[in-house]
Formats: structure tokens, C-alpha cells, sequence
């Protein structure tokens, strides 16, 4: 077979083993015979962090080229045949990889295999100058349609920018700038495909009601005889101090329905205890309507209509604690701002109560669960940690990883990262003015 095992590892009854090909495609199989479904998912050890200046996009627009027809399948075929065969299917981008999943009754698990593999092996035979051209037009449709041109929809671009400094490898988002769109040649799709798309540069989970033996015999069928690529460049270095050192802050003035404060606080790896740690703290302070914050701005002074605060995990650079708030009608942003960091002093100063730290605690075992319960979810984080962590298996013990720590790490991180001088903020102040100033307007006149 021209594979090594890993041994099985044990968490609430689920169950991992992991695999390696001889072209050094990792394997995990996760056996689970509650419903006749399986789910295949397939990461790509490649983001918007490996993108270099001028040539932004590229992993988001592949995302899109990977459905656009391979050697034995071509064009809309991939959707086609799984939607045909009763699956879902679906491919995302991050910063840090680009992942592809398919969903399927039991019996077609096969299905999926060979479609992923075919294009993994022979997708540069279909990729002509049409296709590129075509799925660029519709990645700047995308961008048009979910940053350009909606309210607050390039405030993540914006933050991010912000948080990141120019040169950094997250400095710009996986959506890409328009220009380096049009910019990107056949030449440079071909090259960024030959360098990422690669078996000893991918993970393949399948989870679900499967037959290991025969699914990994699948695997060594079509997987195999595609060959490795050692030509992957190491990643930009995306370390950054702990603390952005001073405030950093942009003014936005749109057509906006409300004023809006955003900030994004520099906070620990993605993988760390801290980490977790963080995640407790931001869930207490802005996780949903029983947090401080809201209870603060929405219920109590009504000076905000929704304020949330939740973390963006990155393993490669430091995470960032997104705060989003949108203002009641007539309140500045500056009132908004000085009670968001008088709970977040009193929360470094006193930590959390006991009730709130076991509902926190409850909160994230919940969602944990809720991932690891269905087949997808469960592919997905086994692939997560084995390209982000080297170790599928800490997708297994994560929950308990929540439930080992204790208030005052989570007061500690508070204390040391959500602080005033460790953020970047964006501010959204209306073009068309506020609602109470449109309303005196109108009775002036």
C-alpha cells in the first residue's frame, strides 16, 4: 500500500487513525456508523499567506478553478455528479489553507474519491485561458458583491490591514485586490497550482459510515500514482510582538445605517492554552446576549443595538479578538468606546465570575460538540489539526482542553491583550448623517 499507520486515539467514544501514502498524502479515517453518510474533505496547506505582493487572490481564485473541469471531468461535472448522487459539496479559503468537502450516502464515498483525485492530479490539463478568465469575473463579482459593495463589507479588509503591517503575510485578506485579479496570468495560475496542489501537501479525511480497509484501498487507487512536488516555498515568517504598542485607528465615513466601532485586539496562537484562554474571555465579554457587553450597551444604556466580540484563530501569526458594535441612533462612538474599555478594565481587574465561567465553559463544549457530532465537522477539524498542528488527534481532546482552564488564565490574557494600546480600530461615521439628524432636518423644514 505504501502507507504507515498511526495508532488509534480514543475521546468520547470517537476515534482517528491516520495514514501516510508513498507521495506523502496524509490520511485520516475516522470510523462512525450512526447514519449512512460520509463526509471526504481535502485541505490544501495553502492560503493568503503564501501569496506574494502583486499576485494577492490566487488561493481564493483556485477555489473557484478546482470546479471548473479536470481531465476526465469537465466543466460544472463536479457538482453535477455529487449533487446527482445525493451529496452536498462546497471549498472554502482562509489565510492559512484552502479546503474542499463533499458530503455523500454511503455508497458513493467512492465517488468523491476518485473526483477529488482527479483533479488533484489533472486539473492543468483543462486549465486554459477560458476558465481562468472566466472564474476570475466571477471572483470580482463575489468581491463586489459581499466587501464593495455592501455597509461595514470592507471593514475585515480594513482591520486587517491594520492589524497586520504592510509586508506582513496576513496584511491582506483571501478575497484579493482587483488589480492583482487582473493582473494574474495562465502562467502564474499554472505555477501556483503545480506549487500547492500536491499530495505531500494536502491532508484527506474521511469520517463517517465507511469501511476503512476498502476506503483506504480507494485511496491508494486514485490518490496514489499522483506524484509529490518538493517545490513549496517556506512561508513568510508571521510572528509580531504581543502587543501592537500604541492605538492605531481609521475613520470611515460611508453611507452606513449606523455609527460602528470594530477593533481588533492582538491575541495569542491559535493551538496554545492561552489561546483558549482567550476564547473564554472574549465568549464572557461579547459571546451572545447574556455577555457584559451587551448587557452594558444594548440593555442597560441602549446606546448600542448589537455588540459582539468573538475570536478570529490564526496558528501561523497572532489571533485577533474581533469587537463589533453598531450605535444606537444619535450616540457617538467615542461614548460607545469609553464603556467598552471600562468592561474590559473591570474585567482584567476581577476576572470572571463563577457563574459566567461555567457558561462560557458550556458555551464553547457546546459548539465543540455540535462540530465533532456530525461527519463534516468532524473531517473538517481532523484536517485542521493535522495541517495546522501536525496531530489530527487534538481534534479528539479539544473540549477538554476548554474545560481545563481556569479563571484566572482567562483574566491574565484579558489583563495583558485587551487593552487600549493593543488594537486596531475602525470607526464608521454615516455620509448621509444620522438618523436623529435626517429627522430634525426634516422638521426644520
Amino acid at each position: 500500500m505504501g502507507h504507515t499507520a498511526t495508532p488509534e486515539a480514543h475521546s468520547s467514544g470517537l476515534t482517528a487513525t491516520e495514514y501516510r501514502l508513498a507521495n506523502g498524502l496524509r490520511v485520516v479515517l475516522s470510523e462512525d456508523h450512526l447514519t449512512p453518510v460520509a463526509a471526504v474533505c481535502l485541505w490544501y496547506d495553502v492560503g493568503s499567506r503564501h501569496e506574494v505582493k502583486g499576485r494577492t487572490g490566487l488561493a481564493h481564485l483556485f477555489e473557484h478553478l478546482m470546479f471548473q473541469g479536470s481531465k476526465s471531468v469537465k466543466g460544472n461535472g463536479h457538482f453535477e455528479l455529487v449533487q446527482g448522487a445525493g451529496g452536498s459539496l462546497n471549498g472554502t479559503t482562509s489565510f492559512e489553507r484552502t479546503n474542499y468537502f463533499e458530503t455523500m450516502p454511503t455508497h458513493q464515498v467512492e465517488l468523491a474519491l476518485w473526483l477529488e483525485a482527479d483533479r488533484m492530479g489533472s486539473l492543468l490539463a483543462a486549465l486554459d485561458q477560458e476558465s481562468l478568465d472566466n472564474q476570475r469575473d466571477v471572483v470580482k463579482n463575489e468581491r463586489r458583491q459581499r466587501y464593495d459593495n455592501v455597509p461595514y463589507g470592507t471593514a475585515f479588509e480594513r482591520l486587517t490591514a491594520l492589524a497586520y503591517p504592510d509586508g506582513h503575510p496576513y496584511h491582506h485578506t483571501p478575497i484579493g485586490s482587483m488589480a492583482d485579479l487582473d493582473a494574474a496570468s495562465l502562467e502564474d495560475a499554472r505555477a501556483f497550482f503545480r506549487t500547492y496542489y500536491a499530495p505531500n501537501n494536502a491532508v484527506l479525511a474521511v469520517v463517517g459510515d465507511i469501511d476503512p480497509e476498502q476506503t483506504l484501498a480507494w485511496v491508494e487507487k486514485y490518490f496514489g500514482t499522483i506524484p509529490s512536488h518538493d517545490g513549496k516555498p517556506v512561508p513568510r515568517e508571521g510572528a509580531l510582538p504581543g502587543s501592537v504598542g500604541g492605538q492605531l485607528r481609521e475613520v470611515v465615513e460611508e453611507d452606513v445605517p449606523s455609527r460602528a466601532l470594530m477593533a481588533a485586539y492582538r491575541l495569542p496562537h491559535d493551538g496554545t492554552r492561552e489561546s483558549d484562554a482567550a476564547d473564554l474571555a472574549l465568549t464572557i465579554l461579547g459571546g451572545g446576549e447574556s455577555s457584559r457587553l451587551h448587557n452594558r450597551l444594548v440593555r442597560r444604556d441602549r446606546s448600542a443595538v448589537g455588540a459582539g466580540f468573538g475570536l478570529l484563530r490564526l496558528s501561523g501569526a497572532p489571533s485577533l479578538g474581533w469587537l463589533d458594535v453598531k450605535a444606537s441612533s444619535g450616540v457617538e462612538v467615542a461614548d460607545i468606546e469609553a464603556a467598552v474599555d471600562e468592561e474590559l478594565a473591570r474585567f482584567a481587574e476581577s476576572g470572571p465570575t463563577p457563574e459566567e465561567m461555567e457558561r462560557a465553559q458550556a458555551q464553547l463544549e457546546r459548539e465543540w460538540l455540535d462540530r465533532l457530532a456530525t461527519v463534516g465537522g468532524r473531517a473538517d477539524e481532523l484536517c485542521r489539526f493535522a495541517v495546522l498542528f501536525k496531530n489530527p488527534q487534538l481534534a479528539l481532546t479539544a473540549v477538554q482542553r476548554v474545560l481545563e482552564v481556569t479563571p484566572e488564565e482567562v483574566r491574565a490574557v484579558a489583563a495583558e491583550r485587551l487593552r487600549p494600546d493593543n488594537r486596531a480600530v475602525l470607526v464608521y461615521e454615516p455620509t448621509g448623517g444620522t438618523e436623529d439628524e435626517t429627522e430634525q432636518e426634516g422638521a426644520d423644514q
